[in-house]
Protein backbone atom coordinates (compact mmCIF):
# COMPACT_ATOMS: atom_id res chain seq x y z
CA UNK A 1 0.00 0.00 0.00
CA UNK A 2 1.36 3.39 -1.04
CA UNK A 3 1.54 6.21 1.38
CA UNK A 4 -0.59 8.80 0.81
CA UNK A 5 0.61 12.64 0.89
CA UNK A 6 -0.74 14.76 3.49
CA UNK A 7 -2.12 17.73 2.04
CA UNK A 8 -0.22 21.02 1.61
CA UNK A 9 -0.64 23.46 3.75
CA UNK A 10 -2.77 26.41 2.16
CA UNK A 11 -3.28 30.14 3.24
CA UNK A 12 -5.78 31.23 0.74
CA UNK A 13 -9.06 29.54 -0.42
CA UNK A 14 -7.79 29.21 -3.96
CA UNK A 15 -5.07 27.56 -3.02
CA UNK A 16 -7.57 25.18 -1.15
CA UNK A 17 -9.79 25.01 -4.54
CA UNK A 18 -7.10 24.42 -6.41
CA UNK A 19 -5.90 21.21 -4.56
CA UNK A 20 -9.34 20.18 -4.64
CA UNK A 21 -9.87 20.57 -8.16
CA UNK A 22 -6.67 18.65 -8.98
CA UNK A 23 -7.51 15.60 -6.28
CA UNK A 24 -10.85 15.37 -8.17
CA UNK A 25 -9.51 15.20 -11.63
CA UNK A 26 -7.52 12.09 -9.91
CA UNK A 27 -10.56 10.66 -8.45
CA UNK A 28 -12.93 10.78 -11.52
CA UNK A 29 -10.37 8.95 -13.20
CA UNK A 30 -10.19 6.38 -10.62
CA UNK A 31 -14.11 5.78 -10.61
CA UNK A 32 -14.00 5.84 -14.44
CA UNK A 33 -11.63 3.18 -13.94
CA UNK A 34 -13.95 1.40 -11.32
CA UNK A 35 -16.75 2.22 -13.79
CA UNK A 36 -14.99 -0.43 -16.26
CA UNK A 37 -14.84 -3.00 -13.91
CA UNK A 38 -18.34 -2.97 -13.02
CA UNK A 39 -19.20 -3.60 -17.06
CA UNK A 40 -16.83 -6.46 -16.83
CA UNK A 41 -19.08 -7.62 -13.80
CA UNK A 42 -22.02 -7.51 -15.71
CA UNK A 43 -20.85 -9.14 -18.89
CA UNK A 44 -19.89 -11.96 -16.43
CA UNK A 45 -22.38 -12.43 -14.36
CA UNK A 46 -25.22 -15.01 -15.62
CA UNK A 47 -27.80 -13.84 -13.83
CA UNK A 48 -29.33 -10.53 -12.66
CA UNK A 49 -29.88 -12.09 -8.75
CA UNK A 50 -25.66 -12.11 -8.90
CA UNK A 51 -25.63 -8.31 -9.16
CA UNK A 52 -25.69 -6.87 -5.90
CA UNK A 53 -23.83 -8.88 -2.75
CA UNK A 54 -24.64 -7.98 0.21
CA UNK A 55 -21.56 -9.58 2.07
CA UNK A 56 -19.25 -7.71 -0.48
CA UNK A 57 -20.55 -4.40 -0.17
CA UNK A 58 -19.66 -4.59 3.52
CA UNK A 59 -16.95 -6.13 3.51
CA UNK A 60 -15.77 -2.88 0.92
CA UNK A 61 -16.95 -0.84 3.87
CA UNK A 62 -15.65 -1.73 6.48
CA UNK A 63 -11.79 -1.92 4.39
CA UNK A 64 -12.73 1.52 3.78
CA UNK A 65 -13.10 2.84 6.72
CA UNK A 66 -10.20 1.19 8.20
CA UNK A 67 -7.99 2.50 5.64
CA UNK A 68 -9.64 5.40 6.15
CA UNK A 69 -8.69 5.27 10.36
CA UNK A 70 -5.10 4.47 9.07
CA UNK A 71 -4.76 7.78 6.83
CA UNK A 72 -6.24 9.62 9.65
CA UNK A 73 -9.32 10.39 7.33
CA UNK A 74 -13.24 10.64 8.55
CA UNK A 75 -14.29 7.47 8.37
CA UNK A 76 -17.89 8.20 8.06
CA UNK A 77 -17.35 9.98 5.20
CA UNK A 78 -15.35 7.52 3.47
CA UNK A 79 -18.35 5.08 4.20
CA UNK A 80 -21.22 7.58 3.11
CA UNK A 81 -19.07 8.16 0.17
CA UNK A 82 -18.84 4.47 -0.50
CA UNK A 83 -22.11 3.49 0.11
CA UNK A 84 -23.47 5.83 -2.34
CA UNK A 85 -20.77 5.24 -4.93
CA UNK A 86 -21.48 1.40 -4.38
CA UNK A 87 -25.23 2.12 -5.11
CA UNK A 88 -24.88 4.35 -8.20
CA UNK A 89 -22.76 1.09 -8.82
CA UNK A 90 -25.08 -1.61 -8.73
CA UNK A 91 -27.94 0.79 -10.47
CA UNK A 92 -25.02 1.37 -13.60
CA UNK A 93 -24.39 -3.04 -13.31
CA UNK A 94 -28.07 -3.90 -13.47
CA UNK A 95 -28.44 -1.31 -16.71
CA UNK A 96 -25.54 -2.46 -18.14
CA UNK A 97 -26.29 -6.28 -17.40
CA UNK A 98 -29.96 -5.90 -18.76
CA UNK A 99 -27.81 -4.02 -21.46
CA UNK A 100 -25.78 -7.09 -22.79
CA UNK A 101 -28.21 -9.69 -22.17
CA UNK A 102 -30.89 -7.88 -24.08
CA UNK A 103 -28.47 -7.88 -26.65
CA UNK A 104 -27.19 -11.64 -25.99
CA UNK A 105 -30.73 -12.88 -26.37
CA UNK A 106 -31.96 -10.85 -29.54
CA UNK A 107 -28.75 -12.58 -31.16
CA UNK A 108 -29.60 -15.55 -30.18
CA UNK A 109 -33.89 -15.30 -31.34
CA UNK A 110 -31.82 -13.76 -34.95
CA UNK A 111 -29.80 -16.96 -34.66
Amino acid sequence: MSTIPKAQHCTTMAEVRQHIDALDECIVALVAERSDYMTQAARIKQRADQIVDLERVEFIVARVKAQAARLGAPPEILEATYRAMIDASIVYEQRTFDKIHAAQNQAGVSA
